[in-house]
């Protein structure tokens, strides 16, 4: 009889153990599967983390091909990146020195304009005069002016005249001026324009144009003077316009 208790209770004792395993295994594969969704579940919410779960998964390198060709696109992009760089420097490099060269055309305009307006001339008085001549360099329009006019440079009167030269093989605009009260005076001379294509002086009177003027001729200055200044910006020749309308010595 105590025999058959022993072997009861040692069969009680193995099933008890029995369903203990199971139910700890049973709960350890329920808690890892419960993991493993979650997991799964904040992965799928996260590209992040998907990415670097990637990441660590994968330990595959790259070959080399693949680095002769990332290489290759990246040589590619660089070239085109450095091609567009240097041809927007150049072109900007070329604008501003085709600027400048108007501005200081621009400035010579002015100049020429205001002394011109300015210009005195008496008939009978031969300290004053007013002389245009056509003339061209190399097929080159370059008139030459001389005139008498008031300037802030020099006391009294002064004689001013216009004039295109060659220099260094390029056509300049020089100007020279001296004092008529005193003879003896150095003459200033300066250019005020270099590198031109063409410089034209006309004088209107009587409805028309005229390349040729003398006043102690005429006895009289023209009503009006137009002065063309012709220079070549990126190859293409640029004309700049100054009217002068000359004012001393007319009624007003």
């Amino acid at each position: 009889m105590k025999d058959s208790n022993l072997k009861d209770s040692d069969e009680l004792q193995v099933t008890s153990n029995e369903l203990k395993t199971k139910d700890s295994d049973e709960l350890q594969v329920t808690s890892n599967e419960l993991k493993t969704k979650d997991k799964d579940s904040l992965l799928s919410s996260d590209p992040l983390l998907v990415t670097r779960n990637l990441l660590l998964v994968t330990d595959k390198g790259f070959t080399l091909l693949e680095v002769l060709v990332a290489f290759a696109v990246l040589s590619i992009i660089l070239i085109a990146l450095y091609s567009t760089f240097f041809l927007s420097r150049k072109a900007m490099e070329g604008i501003d020195d085709s600027i400048v060269k108007l501005q200081e055309c621009r400035m010579a305009l002015d100049v020429m304009g205001r002394e011109i307006d300015s210009l005195v001339f008496r008939d009978g008085d031969k300290n004053t005069a007013f002389k245009l001549d056509d003339r061209d360099i190399y097929g080159k329009q370059a008139s030459r002016i001389v005139f008498t006019s008031l300037s802030p440079l020099i006391p009294g009167l002064s004689s001013v005249s216009y004039s295109v030269e060659e220099r260094d093989g390029k056509l300049v605009v020089l100007k020279r001026m001296n004092s008529i009260n005193d003879p003896d005076s150095d003459t200033k001379e300066v250019e005020i324009a270099e590198d031109i294509e063409g410089f034209t002086i006309e004088a209107w009177d009587n409805g028309k144009w005229s390349k040729v003027w003398n006043a102690q001729d005429t006895r009289k200055v023209p009503e009006e003077v137009r002065i063309t200044l012709t220079v070549s910006v990126r190859g293409r020749p640029v004309s700049l316009y100054e009217t002068a309308r000359p004012g001393i010595g007319r009624p007003l």
